[in-house]
């Protein structure tokens, strides 16, 4: 009887422990994620930076893809945010941006010369499909995806880059290129 218990409770033990590994989101982003270092411990406490009326400039992010290799304009100001792995040899590419949905889309709307569609009214999201897709090598129609993350009272999109600024966007915009050998036509 001692013996069944004992294997009962290690067996517990052991679906507790496979139970509790935290899963992994798909897709992975390509950029590795280091953990955030540690300030270093002082003696006395840490005095606020001066407040400035401009915020300092944003570096560029290395990984931050050009226009030439999207094929697709990016919206000025918007801020690289992660590429991941589509699948089928494509990447999409996500870029935040303070700018309010409406007037993404409509710079959008101009650039490409395509309406588009807004295929979700809530939260609204428009899609600008730029080019032939086809199910045997593609995994996302190429184009241009824009979602307005302050739909139903959201503070909007989280910025990922501890620290950085904006804390929040309002609006993220998704770039599928045509992969590689597959022009997209506009």
């Amino acid at each position: 009887m001692r013996q069944w218990f004992t294997a009962i409770i290690g067996i517990l033990v052991v679906l507790g422990t496979a139970a509790a590994q935290t899963p992994q989101p798909f897709p992975r982003s390509t950029r590795p994620q280091s953990p955030a270092p540690s300030p270093p411990a002082t003696a006395r406490p840490a005095q606020p930076p001066p407040a400035s009326a401009t915020p300092p400039p944003t570096p560029v992010d290395p990984a931050t893809p050009s226009e030439a290799t999207l094929g697709f304009p990016i919206y000025p100001g918007a801020q690289f945010i992660a590429s991941y792995d589509a699948g089928r040899g494509q990447r999409y590419y996500i870029f935040g941006s303070t700018t309010a949905f409406a007037d993404l889309v409509t710079y959008y709307r101009t650039i490409l010369k395509d309406k588009g569609n807004l295929v979700f009214e809530n939260p609204p999201t428009h899609m600008f499909e730029v080019g032939k897709f086809n199910n045997d090598t593609m995994a996302f129609p190429p184009g241009v995806t824009i979602k307005d993350f302050t739909s139903g009272g959201s503070q909007g999109y989280a910025n990922p880059k501890p620290g950085a600024q904006p804390a929040r966007f309002p609006s993220v915009i998704m770039i599928v290129p045509a992969p590689p050998g597959a022009a997209a036509q506009r």
